[in-house]
């Protein structure tokens, strides 16, 4: 049985511009930017605590397919954002400069979630916490 402690602390991302993702998910998650350094790479930190989430640039990123389609590129994870208004979430992220995405899963309440886009094209889904 191993003896040392294994935590998880947070996540990367990969893209082609690391600025304009990281400064998303600051605006969106309410989270701190620090330097970036070295260039091109960025780490936020949660004010409150917790995980952080690193942004990468990537020359070679491919920007992922949003439904998937075979053969494209897929993405390889999303976050799951719980919000108390959603309409004001979605808001804060289109001002943050992500886009609602053009195709909604419609089996989906969209009065409770919402696919929305980061600036690299990584889906993230905008839910509604349950009453």
């Amino acid at each position: 049985m191993a003896t040392t402690t294994i935590r998880w602390t947070g996540v990367a991302i990969d893209c082609a511009d690391a600025g304009p993702v990281a400064h998303f998910y600051a605006r969106l998650l309410g989270f701190e930017i620090g330097d970036f350094d070295p260039p091109g790479w960025a780490q936020l930190h949660d004010p409150a605590g917790g995980v952080h989430l690193n942004i990468q640039g990537e020359a070679r990123y491919v920007r992922p397919i949003w439904p998937e389609k075979p053969g494209e590129q897929a993405k390889m994870l999303h976050f799951e954002v719980q919000v108390d208004d959603l309409e004001e979430a979605i808001g804060t992220a289109l001002q943050a400069g992500g886009t609602e995405a053009p195709w909604q899963p419609p089996d989906r309440d969209r009065d409770r979630i919402r696919i929305m886009l980061d600036p690299a094209g990584h889906p993230l889904c905008l839910f509604l916490r349950g009453e």
